[in-house]
């Protein structure tokens, strides 16, 4: 089942923000927990075996997990540490979240923009099916139990989507999970919105501000929590925007 495909939750998607209340649930888990494939001290090597360009600057790339009944082994909300070689030759490493979950079985996936001047991106863009990812993990400080909060609010930038795509994805394949979802995700423009179902928007635009997630996430309280992925600049604005609204520090976290 193509995740991407067949969600269909309420959306707003901007040009230069986006809007997703997700409160529906999907049914897809696993009964029995395999083990994983990642090395968290060793860098492993993955098959490419798929890569689908959704725009000018971003794929999706599908790599073989060793076996077709294997599983990544990716806690919730953690990333990878993806090895490649710049422009120049050198090693680079750079954290990547995976859009699948460990319900995906034989395979993981990474959608990746491509900058320009970026050292990764550059790997990435020459990399052609058949070609081996070095990967290493899990990494991240952020753990996830089912029901852990009443709700997320979630604020995204650019590939920030990634960690929020998949927290989100989680809850809604685990009908036991009622947890709620409030998703504010900001883009350049809408060419550069990643993971987008709707082929037309004609929804709010506008730099995040305070006002805005005054209205779409949930308000401060013991049982919410704010998740913030993006930029250093954008992460640096909802910080601020966080406080003024009186978001306790305990209610927030920054992948």
């Amino acid at each position: 089942m193509d995740f991407i495909e067949s969600l269909d939750p309420q959306i707003l998607l901007g040009a230069t923000v986006a809007i997703v209340v997700i409160v529906a649930a999907a049914y897809l888990f696993t009964s029995k927990k395999a083990k994983g494939s990642l090395d968290a001290e060793n860098f492993k090597d993955f098959k490419l075996v798929k890569r689908t360009q959704l725009s000018h600057n971003v794929a999706k790339f599908r790599f073989e997990l060793p076996t077709p009944t294997s599983v990544l082994g990716l806690p919730i909300g953690q990333h990878i540490s993806c090895r490649g070689k710049d422009s120049q030759g050198e090693d680079v490493i750079k954290p990547y979240t995976p859009t699948t979950l460990d319900s995906d079985v034989g395979y993981f996936e990474l959608v990746i923009k491509m900058y320009p001047q970026g050292r990764m991106s550059h790997h990435f863009r020459e990399m052609r099916v058949g070609d081996y990812l070095a990967v290493r993990g899990p990494k991240g400080r952020f753990k996830y139990q089912p029901g852990q909060v009443r709700a997320f609010g979630m604020l995204a930038g650019g590939s920030g989507i990634t960690p929020m795509f998949q927290v989100a994805r989680a809850i809604l394949e685990n009908p036991k999970d009622k947890t709620k979802v409030h998703l504010i995700y900001a883009n350049v423009s809408y060419e550069d919105i990643l993971l987008k179902p709707p082929e037309v928007w004609d929804g709010g635009v506008g730099f995040v501000s305070k006002e805005m997630i005054q209205a779409q996430l949930p308000a401060p309280a013991h049982d919410i929590q704010i998740l913030r992925c993006g930029p250093p600049p954008m992460n640096k604005a909802m910080a601020a925007h966080l406080e003024a609204l009186g978001y306790a520090p305990e209610m927030q976290f920054q992948f």
